[in-house]
């Protein structure tokens, strides 16, 4: 709940410090009081747009300070623990403005941006009145109150939503790919037929092309080979040796031993003749190829780098390119069986979320019922029994918040058209709505400041006790604040300021008196009474307050 508020140089109000408590906190005063500074001070700290000029004239800026004491689990921690705040249990806002527009936020001390605190307040303050469109005038809120009043869980939903969005994500992705490759089926059909005709493998150009310029070479040498080796041969050098070794040895014995070193060395010429005839009949033998086959390495060697050109990559990786296209075919040929299951999977995903969101949809009819039910009983005591208050449930589309679109109408008299809330009520048919329905969901905003701004205006009497009786109801275990000028409304509260103007230097201040039980007699009176109290009015205000 909000325990202070301290207000400084802000319009017409220098220093103000407010103490608030639980139950129901009233203020009065007279029209021009100041009363609206005061929500517009507390909306300034809270982060609410409001007024751009707020700065007391004269002052160096204004400031504004609000205490809030909340329970462990409530949720303004989790907003500020998200933020990257850390906090020991103590929720401080601070909030200055500058004459030049300038503001400044802080959150226990440490500097915050006014998003963070508009985030914050919408889990410490509700405003009800009838300009409010952040509450239940707001239709996108409808929703969330309806469920909150059903007590709906929507974590299952949202899950299913989610898993649905992906089937239908991951069934698109697939289908398009599917798409993409059709278009290009004709041509990975002949590509990979072309590959897979030629079966290339890395290290295959190389050695073709080693193999092809072995044979070309060949062929021009080859005849100067077989020349060489029949020069070495019988006819040649050989028959010559063996021809001087033979007549050599034949007179060698008349030589007296001058012939033994040219025999050796004729032998070693013989030894020598016949390596090099051995090894030119193997190159011979290794030149002798087929002209078909250098045909058939050439043909192979070209359509190997053709695909290469053709397909834009190298001859060594043709083999990979090739698994590729054949991985894309594979994905062709089994795609339609992939497609099959995405869609099973997408029809169940479909199925879960469908029965879930209908679950939820008749969740939430049986619960507009009973909210149109318990505002008929609101709305009788607040002299609006003719009047029809009716949640429409409607069919939207599907979300991670079910399939459903919620708005509260009403009709101010049997068969008068219905509609929106704040098309169709006057003023006080406003306020009275507005607090009837604040009744029924009291339940559902644990931990929250309910402020209520002349939500009486336009009624009085029974209809100003009944109003107030269900503001003390609502205050009860919880905190409410009410600006109002009905002394009915005002007599039911717990806590009671007055909101008065003073002059001090030639200068007006607005300042906040905390009333006890006689000044209570008196304010109230002046409400009954206006600006002369008189002794009647002071006993009515008796009578309102019971003492």
């Amino acid at each position: 709940m909000l325990r202070t508020l301290d207000i400084r140089d802000m319009l017409i109000i220098d220093r103000l410090e407010l103490e608030f408590q639980p139950g129901l906190n009233v203020l009065t005063g007279e029209t021009g009081a100041g009363k609206s500074i005061l929500l517009d001070s507390l909306g300034f700290v809270l982060g609410w747009r409001g007024r751009a000029e707020l700065v007391r004239s004269g002052a160096e800026k204004g400031e504004v300070t609000a205490q809030f004491d909340l329970p462990s689990g409530h949720r303004a921690w989790s907003v500020l623990e998200d933020a990257g705040f850390e906090h020991d249990g103590e929720l401080i806002l601070r909030r200055t403005n500058y004459p030049d527009g300038r503001k400044q936020a802080y959150i226990n001390d440490r500097r915050a941006s006014g998003e963070l605190l508009r985030m914050l307040s919408e889990t410490l303050v509700e405003l009800h009145g009838q300009h409010d469109d952040r509450g239940i005038l707001n239709p996108k809120a409808h929703r969330e109150m309806l469920d909150s009043f059903a007590g709906l869980d929507l974590t299952k939903i949202g899950t299913l939503w989610q898993s649905l969005t992906a089937a239908k994500r991951e069934l698109k992705r697939a289908e398009k790919a599917l798409d993409e490759i059709r278009a290009e089926e004709e041509f990975l059909r002949h590509a990979v037929s072309e590959l897979d005709a030629l079966d290339p493998q890395p290290g295959q150009e190389a050695e073709l092309d080693v193999k092809r310029r072995q044979m070309q070479a060949g062929e021009r040498i080859r005849d100067d080979i077989s020349k060489a080796l029949q020069a070495l041969g019988l006819n040649g050098a050989e028959g010559m040796s063996n021809d001087a070794a033979r007549w050599l040895d034949g007179v060698s014995d008349q030589a007296e031993g001058q012939l033994d070193a040219p025999l050796a060395a004729l032998e070693r010429v013989a030894n020598d003749l016949n390596e090099a005839q051995q090894g030119v009949e193997a190159v011979l033998e290794r030149l002798q190829f087929d002209p078909q086959e250098l045909e058939q390495v050439e043909e192979q060697l070209f359509a190997l780098r053709g695909l290469a050109r053709k397909h834009d990559v190298l001859a060594d990786d043709l083999a990979t390119f090739a698994e590729g296209l054949r991985i894309r075919l594979a994905a062709l040929d089994g795609g339609e069986v992939e497609l099959a299951d995405l869609r099973k999977a997408l029809a169940e995903a479909t199925e879960r979320y469908q029965t879930e969101a209908d679950r939820i949809t008749a969740a939430r009819q049986a619960a507009a019922t009973k909210l149109d039910k318990a505002m008929g009983a609101e709305l009788a005591p607040l002299k609006m029994e003719r009047a029809v208050f009716k949640t429409d449930v409607t069919r939207e589309a599907p979300s991670a918040e079910g399939q459903d679109d919620v708005s509260f109408t009403v009709a101010t008299n049997p068969g008068a058209p219905s509609g929106p809330l704040n098309k169709i009520a006057s003023g006080g048919e406003l306020s009275r709505f507005l607090l009837a329905l604040k009744v029924c969901l009291s339940g559902t905003t644990e931990g929250v400041t309910m402020i209520f701004d002349e939500i009486d205006r336009g009624v009085g009497g029974a209809t100003a006790d009944a109003v107030g009786r269900r503001l003390k109801s609502l205050a009860d275990g919880a905190q409410v604040l009410v600006v109002t000028h009905s002394p009915q409304v005002a007599a039911l509260g717990g806590h009671h300021w007055r909101v008065e103007k003073q002059v001090r230097d030639e200068q007006t201040f607005s300042t906040v008196i905390p009333l006890d039980e006689a000044a209570r007699i008196t304010e109230i009176a002046r409400m009954v009474s206006g600006d002369t109290i008189t002794d009647a009015a002071k006993d009515a205000a008796r009578s309102l307050l019971k003492v």
